[in-house]
């Protein structure tokens, strides 16, 4: 198994945060991008690869990929930040059997059934559903936009 040492939930993916922040402080070498349609979109792929960190590797993947290449053997010394839109997909994820055990929310904003939830996170009622499900089979679910920031448990949110 791939060794992921950060997956986070965040609509812009690679940005201001993700660069000059988590990366650095969790000295991530590989962002892995796991999102259908970003996936289809070779433009924006080779935008967001741009946008990484010097000496980080980018790899997009549909999320039925990114099951798979995180399932594969780990590579010695590499540190994986997985990131994706939706709690939603770390859901599917840790169904196909990827082994994540914490799930970071970071910037998830209001549009389409989205509420407000924790802090600047919004959800819908299916993403709610998501983090409950993974929170059933032991998968810590919390709100921590950097790295220097309180860490709010996404339990007392989501009864």
């Amino acid at each position: 198994m791939r060794n992921v040492v950060l997956a986070r939930v965040d609509d812009r993916l690679i940005h201001g945060e993700v660069v000059s922040v988590w990366a650095p402080s969790l000295s991530v070498n590989r962002i892995v991008i796991a999102d259908d349609g970003v996936a289809a979109d070779k433009f924006n792929s080779r935008v967001l690869k741009a946008l990484a960190p010097a000496g980080v590797k980018v790899n997009v993947y549909s999320v039925d990929s990114a099951g798979e290449k995180l399932r594969e053997d780990e590579i010695k010394g590499e540190r994986i930040m997985v990131l994706a839109k939706s709690p939603i997909t770390f859901q599917r994820l840790v169904d196909k059997g990827v082994l994540i055990r914490e799930v970071n929310l970071g910037g998830m904003g209001l549009r389409d059934e989205r509420i407000p939830f924790i802090k600047n996170v919004s959800a819908s009622p299916a993403e709610m559903e998501a983090m409950k499900d993974m929170r059933s089979k032991n998968v810590r679910v919390y709100y921590q936009l950097v790295p220097e920031q309180q860490i709010i448990e996404a339990d007392d949110y989501l009864k």
